[in-house]
């Protein structure tokens, strides 16, 4: 039993350090996000996100007030950021809202949630290699 024990807490010293060193990492995938849509920088989308990218989101309509669901693919969301560039009327305003929060790491998959000008968005990423790349969007705006 004390075999078990002393092994369990070296199994999770090891993993706290893992993630602890890609904390930064992690962060930096969901900056790469915020600032590619923000700016238009489709290298910082494609950095940041998997080609395998579901991005699912509910915004209110302007005309109904109620919700209305929209899909973005990895291909819609690099259209986007080219869209940003090419019209800096899209780009988000200097003073908008950037906040990255790590609720849960592991060493592969970790979910984070990030706030931006158009709401709150959680994501879910996956380590490929020795790079975190978003696989899931799970999205609201700001009512």
């Amino acid at each position: 039993m004390k075999n078990l024990i002393v092994l369990t807490l070296l199994i999770s010293s090891f993993c706290t350090v893992t993630v602890g060193q890609d904390r930064a990492k992690i962060e930096r995938a969901a900056l790469d996000y915020l600032e590619g849509f923000y700016e238009g920088d489709t290298a910082k989308i494609i950095r940041s996100i998997h080609p395998e990218l579901h991005k699912n989101g509910y915004s209110i309509d302007k005309n109904t007030k109620a919700f209305k669901n929209s899909i973005m693919t990895y291909e819609r969301a690099i259209g986007f950021a080219r869209e940003v560039n090419e019209n800096p009327r899209w780009a988000a305003p200097a003073d908008a809202v950037k906040e990255v929060e790590i609720l849960d790491a592991n060493t592969k998959i970790a979910n984070v949630k990030v706030t931006a000008y158009w709401g709150i968005d959680y994501m879910l990423m996956v380590k490929f290699e020795d790079q975190w790349m978003i696989t899931k969007v799970l999205w609201q705006s700001l009512e």
